[in-house]
């Protein structure tokens, strides 16, 4: 009995120890925050300004992958890659088009929420253009690069961009 303790004990030490040190070091790295199981962490994430994309909202939190960052990876077949301020005639829009955001605990107009890009591009293309609150104001610095590849511009970005980012401040 004694003996079978014993070989317990050390197989733990062997396996059981460097495994829980691996489990500890993941977490401290930030691998596994609160709904993040992303496959390379935000910081490592461009936004369209070729810049470390920045944090866009925690409240609600937002993101793919709950991390309060629109950035995308190969989990996401949304690519919800564009940091956008809701709007009402946003919400209404999307609603219409099979996708309520408003189920979403605390989402409501004037919260900032990672868009689907094709959604936010489906908005753009039906509104009458610059100032149709149909689009969401978009934060340039909080916008993963990714974006770019599902057929929006910068020149686009640009003329939807939220105050600051179009006066060049940054957000």
């Amino acid at each position: 009995m004694q003996e079978n303790l014993q070989i317990a004990i050390k197989t733990f030490f062997v396996f059981g120890v460097p495994i829980l040190l691996s489990i500890f070091v993941a977490f401290e790295l930030g691998y596994f925050q609160p709904g993040n199981m992303a496959t390379k962490p935000s910081n490592h994430n461009l936004n369209v300004l070729k810049k470390p994309l920045a944090l866009f909202s925690q409240s609600p939190m937002t993101g793919f992958y709950r991390d309060g960052y629109c950035r995308s990876g190969p989990e996401d077949g949304g690519n919800h890659a564009v940091a956008g301020l809701l709007t009402k005639e946003f919400l209404d829009f999307s609603a219409s088009r099979g996708n309520n955001l408003r189920q979403v605990p605390g989402l409501d107009e004037g919260c900032k929420w990672c868009l689907c890009t094709s959604r936010w591009k489906e908005a753009m293309e039906a509104s009458k253009g610059v100032g149709d609150p149909v689009v969401p104001k978009v934060f340039l610095h909080a916008t993963d690069q990714s974006a770019l590849s599902n057929g929006i511009t910068m020149d686009i970005l640009k003329k939807f961009a939220a105050e600051p980012e179009a006066a060049g401040g940054g957000g």
